[in-house]
């Protein structure tokens, strides 16, 4: 079983209590706009990090981390993106891909909203974590944290960072 804090949209920002909320963490996953490379070692330096970059990000971020990020953990297929849409209005870059090869668990950022969502035609779980920064529109910033077994996903939780 793995444990993954799953992090998104940071712009730049890293909030000191994150590494209190993944301390438990056996690895961290963030889906897009790093913002900074700083930011991304800093997470990496922490614990073994996994990311795509963002629309925002850099070509410094961009040289170390790819648009997609396909790869199995605990026997669940995952798939990262930053801009992949949800279920019913998946983005057009990646429809075609995810009903023919559909994910287990599929991880986006982009939209700052934080969405747990299954898609019974796929068989997939959609996370999108919400943003961590204080750039864009959210009132709340929010994290995920869950567990990983076999092909099964346990103990999901919500956290919420201290408002804006």
């Amino acid at each position: 079983m793995k444990t993954i804090g799953l992090i998104s949209d940071t712009h730049g920002y890293l909030d000191d209590s994150v590494f209190k909320h993944f301390e438990n963490c056996d690895e961290i996953w963030h889906a897009g706009d790093f913002g900074t490379i700083e930011l991304a070692e800093k997470l990496k330096a922490f614990k073994p990090l996994r990311g795509v970059y963002g629309n925002i990000d850099g070509q410094d971020i961009r040289s170390q981390y790819p648009e997609h990020l396909r790869f199995t953990c605990e026997e669940l297929n995952v798939w990262i993106t930053h801009i992949g849409g949800y279920p019913g209005k998946y983005s057009p870059a990646i429809r075609e891909e995810i009903y023919r090869n559909p994910p287990g668990l599929f991880i986006t950022g982009h939209s700052h909203i934080l969405k747990v969502i299954y898609d019974k035609k796929i068989s997939c779980l959609h996370l999108n974590p919400g943003a961590a920064g204080k750039q864009g529109w959210q009132k709340v910033r929010t994290l995920l944290r869950f567990s990983i077994s076999a092909e099964k996903i346990h103990n999901l939780d919500v956290i919420e960072l201290v408002k804006i």
